[in-house]
């Protein structure tokens, strides 16, 4: 059959993945978003439903005030004796930590801490022991992949933290992941940054700490010098064996918005990549070491149906799973109903590293059209295009001395500014729109059957090349000012991928 990239779209990087039985688990990087670390499951490898967070507990993870791109960075899942374990960092902290379960519908452990630094915190177990891996310095000085054993209960670290290898020569090493092959320790890592350059390498050994040779033709996977080609910055990748036998790469990369436009906004998304081992035992990854937007391969029954949601709404999406927030929420400010939303504005502005009243959905595809239907009794509240605090757009309807208007702001930066307003007099509310380009946003407001036109928007503004960071755009739905109860509510929310 034949399967397309990717998988699992939007902002929903560094994946990490694990099978048990018959279904596999995947879980993501969530940054400065709460819940975090959202966990996917599939029967069939490329149609994934999400089912829950990792941490959703304020005592599990520290987000007070974190910059944007900082908080919980790449995560690792891993199931050992009936038992599910994500590691993780809290790269604001600086804290290694992982969390447990029983029940991976459930929810998970308060955190154990681990005495090691570096960031990609992996997990590895053989034969009774813990092996905990990172890259960082090791209690030598020494730079690498860093490795120590640890008590699994406690998090106490047994051995002291020593390099166990020290990549293909590429910039930022990262990502580790261990696996036991055939009698054989495979290391994984990414090297080059998680940019145009990024690419996957690995090495292996006899023994667990090494040393690593590394594969003679590293890297294994990258897209580097595809140019003009939409899927870039391939890399951060997890092996998996499905039930045939057969292995596959689970990684991250970006769609970039045109053939020569080198800007993406979307965010790092979830792609899947076949792996074939060889007679010698290396293995090699995609088409000639590339990914591509799709594969046509027999690994996969023909039954298989590869399923698209094109439309999200309030009716066909749950609060829980697939909307987030910006830090951790106040929850008092959000009433969460069946198919309509009401928030109430604070003080805390889309502009400062807090924890404004927002909730967002993922922007999944360039090419969407976004409506709802938003009233406020005092404030404002509407849309925003959230890339971070400095970089987004806002479509809202504000209270005026003289009544009610909807204005579109432009945040880029240092440059904040309100470029076009459309008086309501006395109505206070309107159907706010956003058609969505991989170029362009365009905004508008819908009163009765006209659609009247306020601006338009470069996507290229919100991408990481411009704005910096680790996330992506989310659509946010938003209140700001107004102190009065739920000034504001939202219906008919409907974003449709076209």
């Amino acid at each position: 059959m034949k399967f397309n990239n990717p998988v699992i779209k939007g902002f929903y990087p560094d994946p990490s993945v694990c099978k048990v039985e018959d279904t596999y688990y995947l879980i993501c990087s969530s940054f400065q978003f709460f819940p975090g670390v959202p966990i996917f499951e599939s029967k069939d490898l490329i149609n994934w439903e999400q089912i829950g967070h990792c941490l959703t507990r304020t005592t599990q993870v520290q987000l007070e005030k974190v910059n944007s791109s900082g908080g919980v960075f790449a995560p690792t899942l891993r199931h050992h004796n009936g038992r599910f374990y994500m590691t993780t960092t809290n790269d604001t902290t600086r804290q290694n930590f992982y969390v447990w379960t029983d029940d991976i519908y459930g929810e998970w452990s308060e955190p154990i801490y681990v005495d090691q630094g570096g960031i990609d915190p992996d997990l590895f177990f053989e034969n009774g022991k813990t092996y905990f891996m990172s890259n960082g310095q090791d209690d030598y000085g020494v730079s690498g992949i860093v490795q120590c054993e640890i008590e699994i209960d406690s998090g106490q670290k047994l051995s002291p933290s020593r390099t166990i290898w020290q990549g293909s020569g590429g910039r930022y090493l990262e990502s580790p992941h261990m696996y036991k092959i055939n009698g054989l320790y495979y290391l994984l890592a990414a090297e080059g940054g998680t940019e145009y350059g990024h690419m996957e390498t690995y090495a292996r050994s006899s023994s667990v700490s090494g040393p690593f040779e590394a594969y003679p033709h590293n890297p294994v996977l990258t897209n580097r010098n595809l140019g003009g080609y939409e899927l870039q910055g391939v890399g951060h990748g997890d092996l998996v064996q499905d039930n045939k036998g057969n292995w596959w790469l689970f990684h991250l990369g970006f769609r970039q918005t045109g053939q020569y436009m080198t800007y993406h906004h979307l965010g790092r998304e979830v792609f899947l990549t076949p792996v074939t081992f060889g007679e010698d035992g290396w293995f090699t990854a995609g088409h000639n070491g590339t990914t591509l937007l799709s594969f046509d391969t027999d690994r996969i029954p023909d039954t298989v149906v590869q399923n698209e949601k094109k439309i999200f709404t309030f009716d066909n999406t749950d609060w829980n799973l697939d909307w987030c927030y910006l830090r951790h929420p106040h929850y008092e400010n959000y009433l969460l109903e069946s198919g309509r939303l009401k928030l109430r504005g604070s003080e805390v502005t889309l502009d400062e590293p807090g924890s404004p009243t927002f909730i967002g959905i993922r922007q999944k595809d360039f090419n969407a059209v976004i409506s709802c239907e938003v009233s406020v009794l005092d404030g404002e509240a509407g849309i925003t295009i959230y890339m971070d605090e400095n970089h987004h757009y806002d479509l809202a309807v504000r209270t005026r001395e003289t009544g009610y208007q909807v204005i579109e702001r432009l945040n880029i930066g240092d440059i904040k500014s309100v470029e076009h307003t459309l008086d309501l007099t006395s109505r206070n509310h309107a159907v706010l729109l956003i058609k969505a380009s991989a170029t362009q946003f365009s905004f508008f407001v819908q009163l009765e059957d006209k659609e009247i036109p306020l601006g338009t928007a470069q996507t290229r503004y919100l991408s990481s090349e411009v704005a910096g960071g680790f996330t992506g755009v989310v659509i946010g739905l938003y209140a700001a000012g107004g102190c009065t109860g739920h000034d504001a509510a939202f219906t008919n929310f409907r974003c449709e991928y076209l």
